[in-house]
């Protein structure tokens, strides 16, 4: 007997306060303690909005953000981890991807597209975990009906009734009795493992729809449709056998479980009001669609052509998607951009009113590059020395190398471009390049890395302007 699914209860918002916040950004990211501060306030406002009364709720927009910095000092990763710790649909963009075509290039509302679809991903997912000790209940039951057919088993006992009608009742159930004992043997054999290579056959679908190609110059990405959508429900589904093994079947039958235990209606409910009330847009690069040039002519107009079709999408309006109408009024957007030649105040006035926070991130220096080998959760140096481990090689960098690749790092940005912490990995990557190359050997089983060898490694290079800016 399979045990009815309940119903699920909305998933909690998290309640995280801004110095939780900042305090769980800190484990991944280093420095950088204004920004961390405004996006923290920008998360929990979203919580607090949810707690004022109705008439005032929609009254209360979002305060959007830009981060201004040069690249590798933080801005995506803020965002990402913020996304992360609200469980919020996140996607991020470049601003500059709606210039590379004709006038403005991609349709600015495929964004929020892209967006519910992963929300509709996320909240099936989820739903899907909720369902999955079901769903192999379910997909075990099919599995032994495969096996032992019931059917077969009822009609012999039929035939039996019809021979001696006097003893009808006992054999019916002495048949029932052995079917039942076969079915709990099977249904060990399966627990234990010994059916997963047997032959089954099963019924499965056939996806006939996949041939059908329509060409478009638009595309139907664009439209948030695809052809399974438009005809799926239109066209019925053909099955055919196919034979397969127990193993194979059931990962099948689960997933047809899965299907049916699912209430798909409430999973694209769910999605979209998580975009509508928690999604976040991270709009990068958006300094290249900025204009320092108000003359009107070149490049520019197509600049500001992207401003003012990104702007109502900013401001709130009703985009339609394949799951139904979304609405981006409350939906959280944070801009970024390193500035250089032009500044934020070049932005069209309407979308500057858009973005009242703005935040200046610093850039990194050589303490920063130390913490950031050594601090965070995902630090480089903790993720080299997973990856060796898997070899059974160790690791150790001495405090003298950690402090060289940190001063090398900072040498190297100001000599060359300034690509902030992502010089880190482009470093470790040259300074270990040998030994990744070397293992793995029988005779390596342990790599010391002292600051003498980091100076011996990379000393050459950093010298050589040339060759720094090719290889670092």
């Amino acid at each position: 007997m399979i045990p009815q699914m309940d119903e699920y209860d909305e998933q909690e918002t998290i309640k995280l306060t801004p110095r939780e916040i900042v305090a769980e950004l800190d484990k991944y990211i280093i420095g950088q303690d204004k920004a961390k501060k405004m996006v923290a306030i920008a998360l929990r406002n979203r919580w607090r909005r949810r707690q004022v009364p109705d008439s005032l709720r929609e009254e209360i927009m979002p305060n959007n953000i830009i981060l201004i910095g040069n690249t590798g000092v933080g801005k995506t990763e803020i965002a990402r981890r913020l996304a992360r710790l609200a469980e919020a649909p996140f996607i991020k963009i470049e601003a500059s991807k709606f210039t590379e075509v004709g006038y403005v290039g991609r349709d600015v509302e495929s964004v929020i597209r892209d967006l519910t679809d992963l929300a509709v991903s996320l909240v099936k997912a989820e739903h899907t975990d909720m369902v999955q000790e079901l769903a192999e209940l379910s997909a075990e039951e099919r599995l032994l009906d495969i096996l032992f057919p019931v059917q077969t088993e009822s009609a012999a006992v039929h035939n039996e009734v019809q021979d001696k009608p006097d003893s009808a009742g006992a054999q019916k159930h002495e048949a029932e009795e052995r079917s039942r004992r076969t079915r709990e043997k099977l249904r060990q054999q399966l627990a234990d493992g010994k059916l997963e290579d047997r032959i089954v056959e099963l019924d499965v679908s056939s996806e006939s729809v996949h041939m059908m190609q329509i060409f478009s110059p638009i595309g139907l990405e664009e439209m948030g449709m695809n052809i399974q959508d438009l005809f799926g429900n239109m066209i019925p589904q053909k099955r055919k056998k196919q034979k397969m093994t127990v193993s194979e079947a059931r990962q099948v039958l689960i997933s047809e479980e899965t299907h049916k235990l699912i209430d798909m209606d409430k999973v694209l409910q769910e999605a979209i009001y998580r975009v509508e009330e928690s999604g976040i847009v991270f709009l990068d690069e958006i300094d290249k669609i900025a204009s320092s040039d108000n003359s009107g002519a070149g490049p520019d107009v197509s600049r500001e052509g992207v401003q003012r079709d990104i702007l109502p999408v900013v401001e709130g309006t009703t985009v339609v998607t394949k799951y139904g109408m979304v609405r981006t009024d409350h939906i959280l957007f944070i801009a970024s951009g390193a500035f250089h030649v032009s500044k934020p105040s070049d932005l069209i006035p309407e979308l500057q009113g858009r973005f009242p926070i703005r935040v200046e991130l610093e850039n990194l220096s050589t303490e920063d590059f130390i913490r950031i080998l050594t601090e965070p959760e995902n630090a480089l140096i903790k993720q080299y020395t997973a990856l060796l481990n898997t070899e059974n090689v160790k690791i150790t960098f001495t405090k003298s190398a950690i402090q060289e690749i940190a001063r090398t790092a900072t040498e190297v940005n100001e000599k060359a471009e300034n690509i902030g912490a992502r010089r880190l990995h482009t470093i470790m990557s040259t300074l270990l390049e040998d030994w990744l190359f070397q293992v793995p050997d029988a005779k390596i089983r342990s790599i010391k890395i002292t600051g003498k060898e980091v100076k011996e490694r990379l000393n050459e290079i950093v010298e050589d302007e040339d060759l720094s800016k090719y290889i670092l």
